[in-house]
């Protein structure tokens, strides 16, 4: 990668996804730092066996 492409990545601006707890924005927030707050929950709420139900029905990819 070309040296300069790393450095213009420095010089941007941070804006951090985050997709933990709101708390975890808050931190980075009260450093100054813009953040987005994603809202993601497992498929099935991680139930592993529903999760293959769904994929056999196509309901996942």
């Amino acid at each position: 990668m070309d040296c300069e492409k790393i450095l213009d990545l420095f010089r941007s601006e941070l804006v951090v996804v985050n997709v933990g707890p709101k708390l975890f924005a808050a931190a980075i927030e009260n450093q100054g730092y813009r953040t987005v707050q994603v809202d993601w929950k497992p498929v099935a709420a991680g139930d592993r066996q529903m999760q293959e139900v769904l994929a056999l029905l196509g309901g996942l990819d």
